[in-house]
């Protein structure tokens, strides 16, 4: 975050603008899109933690995190800390964790750097 901040910083200066608060970035981070999966695409393990969704469907990757921690095995789990950063971010904000898989969830985050 911290390199985040400097870099959208400096270009703001460089522009002539006024840059962000850091309480400003994070609420944008909540709301900025991630990366979408078809679950067809995902490796058999993901699909199985995707229980309640179709071949066809196209699932965001914070939603695809949280399956996968939630709902899935330790393939699925593996599968979602591989995420892009920003997905896993956002699944940090997603209510509806079991205790352990939350846990789960803040260890990926926290070995990450997020």
């Amino acid at each position: 975050m911290a390199e985040i901040l400097v870099n959208v910083g400096r270009r703001c200066r460089r522009e002539g603008l006024e840059p962000p608060s850091r309480a400003t970035v994070y609420k944008l981070l909540k709301l900025l899109p991630t990366p979408t999966y078809r679950v067809s695409d995902l490796p058999p393990a993901v699909r199985r933690a995707l229980y309640n969704l179709g071949s066809e469907s196209d699932v965001p990757a914070h939603q695809l995190a949280f399956y996968c921690f939630n709902y899935g095995d330790l393939a699925a789990a593996s599968f979602a800390a591989g995420l892009p950063w920003l997905a896993i971010h956002q699944a940090l904000g997603v209510p509806g964790y079991r205790a352990r898989s939350r846990g789960l969830v803040e260890a990926v985050a926290r070995a990450r750097g997020i």
